[in-house]
């Protein structure tokens, strides 16, 4: 079944919500935005969440405002990085809550994963291609993003930010919930020898140590001809995540292709570069947890 539900509104943003979470936890949200229902002209059209792409800043931060509103949670809460495709975790404090929102200037910076315990700070990243990776911790209530291109993806982020969990908030791996949204997949992400040189490593060690978990080299990396090969992040982040010992039965991960999409996504690779960004995000609000 597919993790993420599209929620399309008469007026506003088209988002997509993993539902399953937040039909357990009323307190929670999380999703991932899509490119509809914004303030952006071309070539950002229209929900261009990216402040770093060349858009005007105002129709920027108005297209986050209208996500925000959406989800009926107040724009003060919006929390970002600046992101660098590196593998830096951030433990999001309160008196980080804001921070980014409506300038580059303020976002945390050199940070591609954010990690948190606090209530009312909804944690935000951006993409168009790269792989968006959320966390869920409800023992602890933890709540992580984490930002994974294929630079991310070797330096194992997905690794990183669960441990961060486990080591900032004494998260235990059985307790923590992933999931892995819409990115560009196997079937239109080639890339060249030099990228290959980077992943192969990575995925071999993947498929030696972890087949009773289904990863083989076949299933993360297909070769294409002439040095290049079709790469599938999202496996291999799901196969990074079992293991840094999260069980296979709490990752869930889309059928969503961003390359395949773009009519509905943004994507750097099939609009050569000329694009905007979707936004990630998770936040729990303060209150009673669900029974």
């Amino acid at each position: 079944m597919e993790a993420f539900r599209r929620m399309d509104a008469a007026k506003g943003p088209s988002l997509f919500l993993i539902e399953k979470w937040m039909d357990a936890d009323a307190r929670l949200t999380s999703g991932f935005t899509s490119r509809l229902g914004g303030s952006s002209s071309n070539p950002w059209t229209s929900l261009n969440c990216g402040l770093h792409v060349g858009d005007a800043d105002e129709d920027v931060v108005r297209n986050r405002q209208l996500v925000a509103e959406a989800l009926e949670w107040p724009f003060e809460a919006w929390t970002c990085a600046e992101q660098v495709h590196g593998s830096h975790v951030h433990k999001v404090t309160i008196d980080d809550r804001g921070r980014g929102r409506s300038s580059r200037d303020t976002a945390i910076a050199d940070t591609d994963a954010l990690i948190t315990g606090e209530k009312d700070v909804l944690l935000a990243s951006f993409y168009a291609d790269c792989v968006p990776l959320y966390y869920y911790d409800p023992v602890r209530e933890v709540i992580a993003l984490a930002h994974a291109g294929w630079k991310g993806t070797v330096l194992e982020i997905a690794r990183e930010t669960a441990g961060a969990m486990q080591r900032e908030f004494g998260c235990r791996a059985e307790d923590i919930r992933a999931a892995i949204g819409p990115s560009i997949g196997g079937c239109c992400y080639e890339v060249d020898s030099v990228v290959l040189e980077r992943v192969e490593p990575l995925v071999r060690d993947l498929a030696d140590k972890q087949s009773r978990y289904g990863a083989s080299f076949e299933s993360m990396v297909a070769g294409s001809g002439e040095g290049k090969a079709h790469i599938n992040l999202k496996e291999i982040n799901r196969q990074i995540m079992i293991k840094a010992g999260i069980l296979p039965i709490n990752i869930e991960m889309t059928e969503w292709c961003t390359g395949c999409s773009t009519d509905i996504f943004f994507s750097h690779r099939m609009e050569g570069g000329a694009t905007g960004r979707m936004a990630s995000w998770i936040g729990m609000r303060r209150g009673e947890a669900r029974t």
